[in-house]
Formats: structure tokens, C-alpha cells, sequence
């Protein structure tokens, strides 16, 4: 019996502290490691970084989501991917073909992003127009092939986001297969203290 009670002494509170630990990544954040150069220059590949499940999520936040049945090319059910919020539920958006992103019809300056090459490079779609007019979410929904919902009103549908990675060349996001519902959503990304550009991660917000 002592034997036992010494047992239980220690293994106890690891088992505590294992339940403890599994309710606290359950509800309140989760690790994940940035697959790809999609986020550059603030994320890069194989960077580590906390994505909070209780944070509010705000246009401009650097998002978690589950990718599986939101881009047709994803096999993998558990496939996440980390984007930017680029539009809110309601919001209007467009992009034109030198790279000026509106939303609601303001000019957002995209400062999160290092250079003028990086927001012009990828702007243009499948649109045969987009080089000379930029695009809409109107014309993203209709020219390409992975949007499940087709849009009139350039507006991005309630409970959903529109996302997009920083590195516009080579991100896979929502100007390819559309808007994340908000069941599909993880957490908000936050970068550690010691990280490169984590002000471009932690507290940027859009500027008109």
C-alpha cells in the first residue's frame, strides 16, 4: 500500500499536468510550423509560430485554418495552412494591375509587405483582362476553377474571410479557390519576441 501511495505521488502530477497541457492546446492555442515560402518576408519556411484559438480575428491578422476541403489540390485532411485576412465578412475588395489592394473602396497600404515587386507580382489571374484591370472577387469567383461560391456583389459572404499569403508570386490562397468559412478557422498567429518582423505579425492593422 505505501508502495502504491508512493506511486501515486509522482505519477499523479504528470497526469495532471498531461490533462492540463491537452485542455490548454484543445481551447486555447496550438503550435505550427509555416510549410512554404508563402509568407515571406514575415514568415518563413519551417518557422514555428503560436496560433491563439481565443484571439478575435481582425482584418490584417496572420490566420490558421484547416485546408482540407477548401483547396481542391489538398489531399491531406490534416493539411493547415497560415495566410493573411485580407477581407471580412461584408467587406468589398479588389487589386489592380499595379498592385493596389482596396478594400470598401479605400487604398490599404500594405506595409507588411517588403517591396513594391512583391504586391504587384502575382496580381494578375486567369482573367484575360487582369494585366490592364487588376481583379475583383467578382472575377476571381467566376475565372477560377477551385471557388465553390460564385460572387455578384464583390463582397466577401458573412461568416467568412478572404485570405491571402504576402508572397503573392507563389501563395495558394483565396484568389484560387475562395473565401474560408469561419468553422475552418484555428487560431490567430502570433510571432515569438526574438523573430524578424513579428511587428508585421503581432499588431499590423490596415492603413488607408
Amino acid at each position: 500500500m505505501k508502495t502504491f501511495k508512493n506511486i501515486m505521488s509522482w505519477v499523479l502530477p504528470i497526469l495532471i499536468g498531461l490533462g492540463l497541457a491537452l485542455l490548454i492546446r484543445q481551447f486555447w492555442f496550438t503550435m505550427v510550423r509555416v510549410d512554404g515560402t508563402s509568407m515571406q518576408p514575415n514568415l518563413q519556411n519551417n518557422e514555428r509560430v503560436v496560433a491563439f484559438k481565443t484571439s478575435k480575428i481582425k482584418a490584417g491578422s496572420v490566420v490558421v485554418f484547416d485546408a482540407y476541403g477548401l483547396d481542391p489540390d489538398q489531399t491531406s485532411k490534416k493539411a493547415v495552412y497560415v495566410k493573411r485576412v485580407i477581407g471580412m465578412p461584408g467587406d468589398t475588395v479588389r487589386y489592380t494591375n499595379a498592385g493596389k489592394l482596396y478594400v470598401n473602396n479605400k487604398l490599404i497600404k500594405q506595409t507588411y509587405l517588403k517591396n513594391s515587386y512583391q504586391q504587384t507580382t502575382g496580381s494578375f489571374m486567369a482573367n484575360s483582362h487582369s494585366k490592364f484591370t487588376g481583379w475583383t472577387l467578382n472575377s476571381l469567383s467566376h475565372d477560377q476553377d477551385g471557388w465553390q461560391t460564385k460572387v455578384t456583389n464583390n463582397k466577401v459572404p458573412k461568416g467568412h474571410y478572404f485570405v491571402m499569403g504576402d508572397h503573392r508570386s507563389v501563395s495558394n490562397d483565396g484568389r484560387y479557390w475562395g473565401f474560408v468559412p469561419k468553422s475552418k478557422m484555428i487560431g490567430v498567429v502570433k510571432a515569438w519576441p526574438w523573430q524578424n518582423r513579428k511587428q508585421y505579425i503581432n499588431s499590423f492593422q490596415p492603413a488607408y
